[in-house]
Protein backbone atom coordinates (compact mmCIF):
# COMPACT_ATOMS: atom_id res chain seq x y z
CA UNK A 1 0.00 0.00 0.00
CA UNK A 2 3.09 2.17 -0.02
CA UNK A 3 2.47 3.08 -3.80
CA UNK A 4 0.99 6.39 -4.40
CA UNK A 5 -1.37 6.95 -7.44
CA UNK A 6 -0.60 9.96 -9.12
CA UNK A 7 -3.75 11.31 -7.34
CA UNK A 8 -2.22 10.68 -3.97
CA UNK A 9 1.17 11.99 -5.12
CA UNK A 10 -0.33 14.98 -6.00
CA UNK A 11 -2.77 15.53 -2.57
CA UNK A 12 0.59 14.57 -0.83
CA UNK A 13 2.78 17.67 -2.36
CA UNK A 14 -0.31 19.98 -2.22
CA UNK A 15 -0.84 18.90 1.22
CA UNK A 16 2.64 19.01 2.14
CA UNK A 17 3.11 22.79 0.60
CA UNK A 18 -0.23 24.23 2.31
CA UNK A 19 0.81 23.19 5.51
CA UNK A 20 4.58 24.23 5.62
CA UNK A 21 5.73 20.12 6.32
CA UNK A 22 7.64 17.90 3.96
CA UNK A 23 6.08 14.97 1.50
CA UNK A 24 7.51 12.36 3.95
CA UNK A 25 5.39 13.90 6.93
CA UNK A 26 2.43 13.79 4.89
CA UNK A 27 3.10 10.61 3.68
CA UNK A 28 3.54 8.72 6.89
CA UNK A 29 0.39 10.47 8.31
CA UNK A 30 -1.35 9.24 4.79
CA UNK A 31 -0.30 5.78 5.34
CA UNK A 32 -1.50 5.86 9.17
CA UNK A 33 -4.79 7.32 8.08
CA UNK A 34 -5.59 4.51 5.35
CA UNK A 35 -5.17 2.23 7.86
CA UNK A 36 -7.61 3.54 10.28
CA UNK A 37 -9.89 3.46 7.51
CA UNK A 38 -9.36 7.68 7.12
CA UNK A 39 -10.99 8.27 10.56
CA UNK A 40 -8.02 8.05 12.85
CA UNK A 41 -4.07 7.31 12.65
CA UNK A 42 -1.53 6.58 14.83
CA UNK A 43 1.92 7.78 13.70
CA UNK A 44 5.44 8.06 14.12
CA UNK A 45 7.27 11.24 12.61
CA UNK A 46 9.85 13.75 13.97
CA UNK A 47 8.65 16.81 11.95
CA UNK A 48 5.48 15.57 13.44
CA UNK A 49 6.61 15.62 17.40
CA UNK A 50 7.34 11.91 17.46
CA UNK A 51 4.94 9.34 17.98
CA UNK A 52 1.10 10.70 18.15
CA UNK A 53 -2.26 9.86 17.63
CA UNK A 54 -5.18 11.49 15.65
CA UNK A 55 -9.06 10.64 15.24
CA UNK A 56 -11.79 12.26 13.59
CA UNK A 57 -13.68 13.17 16.71
CA UNK A 58 -11.48 15.88 17.14
CA UNK A 59 -9.03 13.84 19.93
CA UNK A 60 -4.98 15.07 18.70
CA UNK A 61 -2.20 13.62 20.37
CA UNK A 62 1.75 14.56 19.76
CA UNK A 63 4.81 13.40 20.97
CA UNK A 64 5.62 17.37 22.30
CA UNK A 65 2.09 17.33 24.20
CA UNK A 66 2.27 20.87 24.90
CA UNK A 67 2.94 22.01 21.17
CA UNK A 68 -0.78 23.50 20.41
CA UNK A 69 0.17 24.83 17.22
CA UNK A 70 1.58 21.79 16.13
CA UNK A 71 -1.64 19.46 17.09
CA UNK A 72 -3.40 21.95 15.09
CA UNK A 73 -0.98 21.87 12.17
CA UNK A 74 -1.27 17.99 12.64
CA UNK A 75 -5.41 17.67 12.86
CA UNK A 76 -5.43 20.27 9.99
CA UNK A 77 -3.61 17.96 7.64
CA UNK A 78 -4.81 14.89 8.87
CA UNK A 79 -8.42 16.41 7.92
CA UNK A 80 -7.20 17.58 4.50
CA UNK A 81 -6.30 13.82 4.29
CA UNK A 82 -8.99 12.16 5.11
CA UNK A 83 -10.86 14.01 2.65
CA UNK A 84 -8.47 13.20 -0.30
CA UNK A 85 -9.09 9.67 1.14
CA UNK A 86 -12.35 9.84 0.98
CA UNK A 87 -12.49 11.68 -2.94
CA UNK A 88 -10.56 8.79 -4.70
CA UNK A 89 -8.02 6.27 -4.80
CA UNK A 90 -4.71 7.09 -3.15
CA UNK A 91 -2.77 4.35 -3.39
CA UNK A 92 -2.14 1.63 -6.26
CA UNK A 93 -3.92 -1.81 -5.04
CA UNK A 94 -0.97 -4.19 -3.89
CA UNK A 95 -0.37 -7.18 -5.72
CA UNK A 96 -1.30 -10.32 -3.46
CA UNK A 97 0.52 -11.36 -0.22
CA UNK A 98 3.07 -14.23 -0.51
CA UNK A 99 3.89 -13.86 2.93
CA UNK A 100 2.22 -16.88 5.22
CA UNK A 101 0.13 -15.41 7.31
CA UNK A 102 1.08 -14.54 11.09
CA UNK A 103 4.64 -13.79 9.69
CA UNK A 104 6.95 -10.60 9.18
CA UNK A 105 7.63 -9.79 5.77
CA UNK A 106 10.89 -8.04 4.54
CA UNK A 107 9.90 -4.82 4.92
CA UNK A 108 9.06 -5.57 8.80
CA UNK A 109 5.11 -5.24 8.54
CA UNK A 110 3.28 -7.89 9.65
CA UNK A 111 1.45 -9.61 7.72
CA UNK A 112 -2.28 -10.46 9.74
CA UNK A 113 -4.19 -12.98 9.12
CA UNK A 114 -6.79 -11.88 6.68
CA UNK A 115 -9.80 -13.64 8.15
CA UNK A 116 -9.37 -10.61 11.01
CA UNK A 117 -10.38 -7.95 8.12
CA UNK A 118 -8.71 -4.70 7.99
CA UNK A 119 -7.21 -3.28 11.26
CA UNK A 120 -8.66 0.20 12.33
CA UNK A 121 -5.25 0.96 13.84
CA UNK A 122 -1.90 -0.40 14.08
CA UNK A 123 1.29 0.11 16.28
CA UNK A 124 4.43 -1.13 17.42
CA UNK A 125 7.17 -0.75 20.38
CA UNK A 126 9.99 -2.23 21.59
CA UNK A 127 9.50 -5.62 19.33
CA UNK A 128 6.13 -5.44 20.00
CA UNK A 129 3.25 -5.06 17.01
CA UNK A 130 -0.43 -4.89 17.50
CA UNK A 131 -3.44 -3.99 15.05
CA UNK A 132 -7.06 -3.48 16.13
CA UNK A 133 -9.97 -5.35 14.34
CA UNK A 134 -13.15 -3.44 15.15
CA UNK A 135 -15.56 -5.78 12.67
CA UNK A 136 -13.79 -9.06 14.39
CA UNK A 137 -13.77 -7.70 17.47
CA UNK A 138 -10.21 -8.88 17.61
CA UNK A 139 -6.99 -7.48 19.02
CA UNK A 140 -3.80 -9.00 17.13
CA UNK A 141 -0.15 -8.73 19.41
CA UNK A 142 3.25 -10.35 17.49
CA UNK A 143 6.25 -10.76 19.75
CA UNK A 144 8.95 -13.05 20.88
CA UNK A 145 6.51 -15.54 21.80
CA UNK A 146 4.59 -15.30 17.88
CA UNK A 147 1.30 -13.81 17.43
CA UNK A 148 -1.41 -14.02 19.50
CA UNK A 149 -5.22 -12.65 18.90
CA UNK A 150 -7.32 -11.82 21.42
CA UNK A 151 -11.20 -11.05 21.60
CA UNK A 152 -12.05 -7.31 22.36
CA UNK A 153 -15.70 -7.68 23.49
CA UNK A 154 -17.64 -5.26 23.83
CA UNK A 155 -14.65 -3.17 23.51
CA UNK A 156 -14.29 -0.07 21.05
CA UNK A 157 -10.03 0.38 21.18
CA UNK A 158 -9.27 3.76 20.05
CA UNK A 159 -5.69 3.77 21.58
CA UNK A 160 -2.71 1.67 23.63
CA UNK A 161 0.39 2.31 25.61
CA UNK A 162 3.25 0.19 26.87
CA UNK A 163 4.60 -0.39 30.14
CA UNK A 164 8.28 -0.01 30.06
CA UNK A 165 10.52 -1.78 32.02
CA UNK A 166 10.87 -6.08 32.56
CA UNK A 167 6.97 -6.98 31.51
CA UNK A 168 6.20 -4.39 28.49
CA UNK A 169 2.91 -4.97 28.94
CA UNK A 170 0.25 -3.60 26.49
CA UNK A 171 -3.16 -1.58 27.46
CA UNK A 172 -5.29 -0.51 25.75
CA UNK A 173 -7.81 2.79 25.80
CA UNK A 174 -11.67 1.89 25.11
CA UNK A 175 -15.25 3.48 26.19
CA UNK A 176 -15.01 1.57 28.91
CA UNK A 177 -11.91 3.01 30.18
CA UNK A 178 -8.47 1.00 30.34
CA UNK A 179 -8.49 -2.43 29.54
CA UNK A 180 -5.39 -4.40 30.07
CA UNK A 181 -4.29 -6.76 27.37
CA UNK A 182 -4.09 -9.48 30.58
CA UNK A 183 -7.61 -9.29 30.90
CA UNK A 184 -8.68 -10.09 26.96
CA UNK A 185 -9.63 -14.00 26.25
CA UNK A 186 -6.79 -14.92 24.17
CA UNK A 187 -8.39 -16.72 21.29
CA UNK A 188 -5.36 -17.99 19.44
CA UNK A 189 -1.88 -18.32 19.48
CA UNK A 190 0.76 -19.00 16.83
CA UNK A 191 4.50 -19.27 16.60
CA UNK A 192 6.33 -17.53 14.22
Amino acid sequence: MNHLTPEGSKLVSDVAARHGVSDDAVKTLLVALAAGQGTQAQFNHPELGGMGQWSGNGMVMVGDMFNSGLKAKVDAICTDLSQGIAAGQVFEADPPSATPQGQHSGAGSAAWPPELGAPSSTGSQNGMRYAVFPDTRRLAVTGAGGLEVYDTGEHRISGASQQQGGDQSLSFSSQHGVVQLSDLPKVTTSKT
